[in-house]
């Protein structure tokens, strides 16, 4: 293949999608919503006095951590092997000015950068007049990804095409004669998968929980309703999941494993995900509306403190854990609501106190991470490296509180007439207790996954704890 010829004619690179895996307004303005989610209002009238003008009232309240945003390796190192061949390199992008100077000065080898300046949106037609200004008809190269590019690529003398679709390719080879196409080759199907999490939907269980308590097994109507339920969970937690990747841009990419997440690696687009995370939270309310009333509310209520805790509680020292308790409990009293059964004192009492303590687990292995890296502490969180033995004392305590509650409940008179033999059911307690010091000794060796839920649902003796409790229910609840 014949390689683009250097010398006079300029090679014009496109930024968004382009030399870099992401679009700098997308995460512009998701960081501005995050960081003051009042912007959201604001974000159509900025908009209606012009794009370019949005653009730059954004990039004056934003600043971007701009060596973090992940590029196209291969691309990037072809044009700067283009530049050693002494071809000029003209960094053309609608992003506002601010962010693309400051990428071309992170490249370095651009001669040129053409920006949108708030006033002019340096997009589509209005690039290839800008373009065309400057060089003339077919006087430079372009190398772009997106249909946008079409108008472009039409002025150009040849092209290069960035992971572009087939039917884009087409219309790209129609317009231009393309030198070179580029292709990330992701499986977009499996990406959009691992970032809606579906392995945390095991979470989503606890709905069962009250049926299952109130050993109303045989009940196929208040099963069937629990079972949409889990499904409505299912979907709002996902679309919850989204918009929480799409805020932790930032803090993630400085993560050595979140980095690998869709949308920090940037192998999704952030604008689509925060697209599909509204589609997903109206299709949860669509299937929760056929189980009854009070469930959709609970599961509004859970929207909104996950939103919340997204935009703002997971930044506050101790609230957080707290916050992170109140919605694992809030899918038990949701799974009530959804088979006609109240949890009770208890159910909720032990949840509260096992769900707290596995929040300070993920907030210490995460503490732990950073303390490797040799930082002060974790980025989007308030907490600091000399906090890791105060959240472990918290932790610990509130799973053995855990423990004492399960044992109270499984001595006392509410379980007579549901189980035949106290002596056995009682075994439950020694299995939670071992559960949970293993989760902590796991968490103080650095051997726990950020998130213990997760690793509960793939480490083998965490699974034969869980059988063995469920066991110890289902043989104490037989009548020999």
């Amino acid at each position: 293949m014949t390689s683009i010829d250097a010398g006079s004619i300029p090679l014009v690179v496109d930024l968004d999608g382009t030399l870099i895996r992401g679009d700098l307004l997308h995460e512009s303005a998701l960081r501005l919503v995050s960081r003051e989610p009042w912007r959201v209002f604001q974000l159509p009238f900025w908009l209606g006095q012009g794009k370019a003008s949005m653009k730059r009232r954004i990039a004056e309240r934003v600043d971007l951590d701009l060596d973090s945003i992940p590029v196209h390796d291969e691309l990037l190192a072809w044009v700067r092997s283009e530049r050693k061949s002494g071809r000029k390199i003209v960094l053309c992008s609608a992003s506002d000015d601010k962010y693309v100077q400051g990428m071309a000065s992170r490249f370095g080898g651009i001669d040129e950068v053409i920006a949108s300046d708030g006033v002019t949106n340096i997009s589509a037609r209005r690039k290839a007049q800008a373009l065309e200004s400057r060089y003339g008809v077919k006087g430079f190269d372009y190398v772009g990804n997106s249909r946008d590019d079409l108008h472009v690529w039409r002025s150009a003398r040849r092209g290069v095409v960035v992971n572009a679709s087939e039917r884009l390719g087409r219309a790209a080879r129609a317009a231009v004669d393309i030198e070179r196409e580029f292709s990330i080759g992701v499986r977009h199907l499996r990406l959009w998968l691992k970032a809606m999490r579906l392995q945390q939907w095991a979470k989503n269980l606890l709905v069962f929980l009250p049926l299952l308590a109130s050993h109303r097994y045989d009940d196929l109507a208040a099963l069937g309703s629990t079972l949409i339920a889990f499904f409505a969970f299912g979907l709002c937690a996902s679309a919850v999941y989204l918009v929480n990747d799409l805020s932790d841009l930032e803090s993630d990419r400085a993560h050595p494993r979140k980095r690998l997440r869709p949308f920090a690696a940037g192998t999704l687009s952030a604008g689509k995900g925060a697209a599909a995370s509204g589609v997903l939270a109206v299709a949860a309310f669509v299937l929760a509306s056929f189980v009854n009333l009070q469930f959709v509310a609970w599961l509004a209520v859970y929207l909104g403190i996950t939103l919340y805790y997204t935009f703002v509680l997971k930044r506050k020292v101790l609230v957080d854990a707290l916050a992170l308790a109140a919605l694992y409990t809030i899918r038990i009293l949701a799974g009530g609501a959804a088979a006609g059964v109240w949890p009770g004192f208890w159910l909720l009492a032990l949840s509260l106190f096992l769900f707290l303590s596995l929040a300070f687990v993920k907030r210490y292995s995460e503490l732990g991470f950073v303390k490797a890296k040799g930082l002060e502490g974790a980025r989007g969180r308030d907490y600091l490296i000399t906090d890791l033995p105060l959240i472990e004392s918290f932790g610990i305590a509130s799973g053995f509180a855990a423990v004492v509650v399960l044992a109270l409940y499984m001595n006392g008179d509410t379980i007579v007439g549901l189980y035949a033999h106290q002596q056995v059911v009682w075994l439950t307690v020694p299995i939670l207790l071992y559960w949970i010091t293993r989760i902590w000794v796991k968490a103080h060796r650095g051997e726990m996954d950020d998130d213990p839920v997760v690793f509960a649902m793939t480490d083998r003796l965490s699974l034969l704890s869980i059988l063995a409790f469920i066991a110890t229910l289902v043989v104490a609840s037989i009548r020999w």
